[in-house]
């Protein structure tokens, strides 16, 4: 009995290791978890425009065009930093169509922060409530998925855009 006591800290190791090897040739890259939209149809949803609330959005209004939406707050440090770069996409593609969705931030701090900042986007709209943010998938900010000409979610981005995002992977779709 005593040499099986002996032996079960091995053991515990040696499975713990066949766990972790398993896992580590998976090729799993923890920057790009897996989303339930990559090669699906963008998720129908209809939202109000943050600047005019008489202006409502929906995915109509896309129908044969690239699209970035961004999901960002006036919080959100990150967002911040890759704020400077949807002004250069947009200036190098300007028949990209560029849509910011501000999640579960005050209205008055998001455009207050638009107003500093300035404003990229072609429409802004609002969910306060998190529930567009729920039927994409988005668990932090921010997050930009990129839609082509024909509604298909072609790619996904978590954290901040850097330009070499932008020249990687995003630029090779809309050119």
């Amino acid at each position: 009995m005593k040499k099986i006591f002996l032996f079960l800290p091995i053991l515990v190791i040696l499975i713990i290791s066949t766990f972790l090897l398993i896992y580590l040739l998976q090729n799993k890259e923890p920057n790009k978890p897996p989303s339930a939209l990559l090669n699906e149809n963008l998720p129908e949803f209809t939202i109000v425009n943050l600047l005019d609330k008489n202006e409502i959005f929906n995915i109509q209004n896309i129908e044969k065009k690239f699209v970035l939406i961004n999901f960002f707050a006036s919080w959100c440090a990150p967002c911040k930093v890759e704020h400077p770069l949807f002004f250069e996409i947009k200036k190098q593609h300007p028949n990209l169509y560029l849509i910011g969705i501000n999640h579960k931030d005050k209205k008055n701090d998001a455009i207050k922060y638009l107003n500093s900042d300035g404003n990229p986007y072609d429409f802004i709209g609002v969910d306060g409530d998190g529930f567009i943010g729920l039927e994409f998938g988005v668990f932090g900010l921010p997050e930009t998925f990129l839609v082509n000409s024909s509604g298909i979610v072609i790619n996904k981005f978590l954290g901040p855009l850097t330009k070499k995002i932008i020249n990687d992977e995003i630029k090779p779709y809309i050119k």
